[in-house]
Formats: structure tokens, C-alpha cells, sequence
């Protein structure tokens, strides 16, 4: 197998459109983008311990209630509970749910799906605040760009 070098990335044009796929998709899903930046990196340990999350969170925003709220809306479930005895701690891995919006995120970056620009399926596309028009115009350029 071929090993990519930093030259087969730019010529994949990547990252090129990562910020406006990643505006759009915290936006849709209730996250922030550090949330969401730190569920690609969970994602790629597979299987991890809080103690793995704290060490991933550092270079992020403080936020104390993040591992809570990952916890409670779903993105993060226990793979394996500690019985206090032989396994002294959880074990964690990134949910279906999130699974699916990183496979989609990716898809979007390698252009194999759009944007939606429908408003009952990107909340962007309402266009209620200034950002959101901004942004509307970004989405729509993201779609139209067929090197991505």
C-alpha cells in the first residue's frame, strides 16, 4: 500500500472546504467545534478511557460539562462497564450517531455528497443571522466546486 504524502493531500484538495463542513456540521447537530474536532480524534482511537478524553480535550477550549454532554445527548457511549473488581474503569467508544456524521463529514470533504440546502435539513440555509448568510453563500459554493 502506498504510503500519501503531504502532496496527494493538496492534490486531493482536502482540506479545502473543511471550515464551512464543519461550520455546518456543529451547526445542525447541537456541538461547537471543538466538540466535534474532539469526536474525529475519539473516533480515531477507536476504544478510550476518560482519561484518554481528558488528554484530547487539552488542546481544546475548557469546558467542564463537555464530557457530560457528549454523555448525555448520545455521541459518546460506555463499551464496556467497570464491575469494580476486574475491569476498574469504563470503557468508551464513539457512538453510531456520531459515527455517521464523521463518515458524512468525510464524504462531503472528498465531494461524493453535497451540502443539504434545503431548510428543513440545514438550519444555515434559514439564513436568520448574519453568520448564516455568510454562510449560505459558502454552502453554495462548496456545492457548486466539483475539484473538491
Amino acid at each position: 500500500m502506498k504510503r500519501l504524502e503531504a502532496r496527494d493531500l493538496k492534490e486531493m484538495n482536502l482540506l479545502k472546504h473543511y471550515r464551512i463542513i464543519r461550520k455546518w456540521a456543529s451547526r445542525n447537530n447541537d456541538l461547537n467545534d471543538a466538540d466535534l474536532e474532539l469526536l474525529i480524534y475519539l473516533d480515531c482511537m477507536d476504544l478510550f478511557t476518560k482519561h484518554d478524553f481528558e488528554l484530547g480535550a487539552y488542546s481544546y477550549s475548557w469546558d467542564n460539562r463537555r464530557w457530560n454532554k457528549l454523555i448525555q445527548n448520545k455521541w459518546v457511549e460506555v463499551w464496556r462497564h467497570r464491575n469494580r473488581t476486574t475491569q476498574k474503569y469504563n470503557i468508551y467508544k464513539v457512538s453510531f450517531k456520531a459515527k455517521t456524521l464523521i463518515r458524512r463529514i468525510y464524504r462531503i470533504m472528498l465531494g461524493g455528497e453535497d451540502i443539504p440546502i434545503s431548510p428543513r435539513r440545514n438550519k444555515i440555509m434559514k439564513g436568520e443571522t448574519y453568520m448564516d448568510k455568510v454562510l449560505k453563500t459558502s454552502i453554495k459554493n462548496v456545492n457548486n466546486d466539483k475539484t473538491r
